[in-house]
């Protein structure tokens, strides 16, 4: 399929879709070890963009960037027993080193939050240390057992950030603040939609108190967990020791948050943003938001084409506008136009001679696969911004709509059966909070609650639990599909 405009039918098979996407538009490619995947400098190129945005926002609210070993001492996981046992079958272990057995082993870091409690222990005495906020980028090692590139793979790409607050409702309000600033991320720069809310006990994170999440709908109608937000309060540090002193002279444990978001963050555009051609990339996050494709000729009508592509390139940079000049006389215009397709550019711009004598060029936008003959060269810089904004915007619309029409409420388990099975994306339903409910989702229906999300939409005075079908004003609001 490499190189190929793929059929609509082939699309419905969403894991082809995300391995064409991936490996067609030069995203990324498999490594030699399995589940693994080595990121190819446009896939990076992106992520390096999300990176930047999602950076200044978390120094904007206060943290500073640090970092910590990839290699944890065994011990440390044992210390927290939810967290050991939620993670030991993921866990990677070194044994030896040097040649010789280690005498005490290794974890390759699935998460930091033991080895960075062992440093905030050591830095933290008094309230006046407080709040202390971390943020690192960093690799993760998790041992899958069934890998896909950029959604689940064994070693990924993310930022993982830690506080220490002396109060509950300290932790409690940065939990929240960072779930906002991912929501932010996702709808306004990636432009794909999410519910945040609280994880069912069974879902949240191991050692957490609580677990929040930002779930969004692919255009499988699968959902994907985005990003995730955890209160520990004073579990981890409980286990390491981490204690201050009160304002009242008092000792007490520090309350603690973490919270991250990865490399998945790719496949939530590559699954989120795609037709049947291949990848649609928002503007804000893309590589190069506007390719400038010259038509050559093998005469002097190309010094005319060369001259004017210059000079629409300084009038992109005085706007800000990332791009691409791509003058290579060795391929096809017909060729290029299709990578450029495949790699989800959001505008092309064609300069060809004949356009340029009569003062025009084509654009070409790659969310709408429209074309636009005989657009005026003057003032084209100022054109292609103001589309770039209506991309973006489009691009969160159409998503929005695509999960406004895949969200159904059910009342009962035939018609979440029905939802799950042949219309897909979010069911929303009351339930009683009896864990035999998500038991059941689980071995019937391959599916599970993805969140109590903040934004309700149900009466409980009229809609009954999905599981009891007893209406009971205490009945929570969730929201049940198919996940990665």
């Amino acid at each position: 399929m490499k190189g190929q405009t793929k059929e609509k039918d082939h699309l419905k098979d969403s894991e082809s879709v995300l391995t064409d996407i991936a490996l067609n538009a030069q995203l990324a490619d498999y490594s030699p070890v399995k589940g693994c995947m080595v990121i190819r400098p446009y896939g990076y190129a992106i992520w390096e963009n999300i990176k930047a945005i999602l950076d200044k926002m978390i120094k904007d609210t206060g943290h500073e960037n640090a970092y910590f070993p990839m290699l944890i001492p065994e011990s440390f996981l044992q210390k927290e027993a939810e967290h050991v046992e939620g993670f030991a079958p993921e866990c990677a272990v070194v044994t030896h080193a040097g040649g010789k057995e280690l005498t005490e082993k290794y974890v390759l870091r699935p998460t930091s939050e033991t080895i960075i409690n062992h440093m905030f222990a050591k830095w933290i005495s008094s309230y006046r240390d407080l709040p202390l906020k971390i943020n690192q980028w960093a690799n993760v090692v998790r041992w899958e057992m069934r890998t896909r590139l950029f959604l689940r793979t064994t070693e990924f790409l993310w930022q993982e950030g830690h506080t220490c607050h002396a109060s509950f409702d300290e932790a409690q309000e940065e939990t929240l603040l960072m779930l906002s600033k991912y929501k932010e991320l996702l709808e306004e720069h990636l432009a794909v939609p999410v519910h945040t809310g609280m994880k069912t006990e069974s879902e949240k994170f191991a050692g957490a108190h609580s677990t929040y999440s930002i779930e969004a709908l692919m255009r499988d109608g699968k959902a994907l967990q985005a990003g995730t937000s955890h209160n520990l309060a004073q579990n981890f540090a409980k286990a390491f020791e981490t204690k201050f002193t009160t304002e009242n002279n008092q000792q007490d444990f520090a309350y603690q948050t973490s919270w991250g978001v990865s490399t998945r963050l790719i496949g939530a555009v590559i699954m989120g943003h795609h037709d049947e051609i291949g990848l649609i990339l928002p503007p804000r996050i893309a590589p190069y938001q506007v390719v400038i494709v010259p038509i050559l000729k093998k005469n002097d009508e190309n010094i005319l084409v060369l001259t004017e592509a210059k000079k629409i390139i300084e009038e992109l940079k005085a706007l800000n506008i990332s791009y691409k000049f791509d003058d290579r006389d060795n391929i096809s215009q017909g060729i290029k136009f299709n990578e450029y397709e495949q790699k989800g550019v959001p505008i092309r711009l064609v300069v060809g001679p004949k356009d340029l004598e009569n003062g025009f060029v084509e654009i070409h936008r790659r969310d709408t696969k429209s074309k636009e003959k005989d657009v005026p060269r003057a003032g084209i810089a100022e054109r292609l911004k103001s589309l770039l904004d209506t991309i973006q915007k489009d691009l969160l619309q159409r998503a929005l709509d695509y999960r406004k029409e895949h969200t159904q409420t059910v009342k009962n388990l035939d018609e979440l059966e029905d939802v799950l099975n042949n219309k897909t994306g979010f069911a929303r339903a009351m339930w009683n909070g009896d864990v035999a409910l998500e038991a059941l989702l689980k071995e019937r229906f391959k599916a599970s609650i993805r969140c109590i999300p903040d934004q309700r939409e149900l009466d409980a005075k009229i809609i009954p639990c999905i599981f009891s079908g007893i209406v009971y004003q205490n009945n929570k609001e969730i929201l049940i599909a198919k996940a990665y």
